[in-house]
C-alpha cells in the first residue's frame, strides 16, 4: 500500500497598505504578480487574493509584495487549503465565481 501525497491548493486574502497617492501604482504592480488578484481598493487599502501550492509559496509572494516601492504593510488575513482532487468537481473548484 503506497501513501499518496495529494496536491494541495492554497488561497489566502491579504490587505496591502499604501498612501492614497501611490495606490494606483501599487495596484498596477500587484496586477503583474502571478497568482495575485486585486479585489478591492479604497484610500490606500488594497484587498488581494493570493493562490499557490503551499503556505511557503504564498508567504514568499506576500514578502515580495511587502518589498514593493510605496507598500507600507502587507498582512495575510485568511488562508484556506484543500486537496485538489477533493476540491474539484468536474474539473472546477465549487467556490469559483
Amino acid at each position: 500500500m503506497s501513501m499518496r501525497n495529494p496536491e494541495r491548493y492554497h488561497v489566502s486574502s491579504a490587505v496591502v497598505l499604501t498612501s492614497p497617492a501611490a495606490a494606483n501604482g501599487v495596484i498596477a504592480a500587484l496586477s503583474e504578480i502571478p497568482n495575485v488578484e486585486v479585489h478591492a481598493a479604497d484610500r490606500g487599502k488594497i484587498i488581494i487574493v493570493i493562490e499557490g501550492r503551499s503556505s511557503g509559496e504564498m508567504g514568499s509572494t506576500l514578502a515580495a509584495i511587502s518589498g514593493l516601492p510605496d507598500v507600507m504593510a502587507a498582512n495575510m488575513v485568511f488562508e484556506h487549503a484543500e486537496n485538489l482532487e477533493e476540491g474539484l468537481i468536474n474539473g472546477h473548484r465549487p467556490d469559483a465565481a
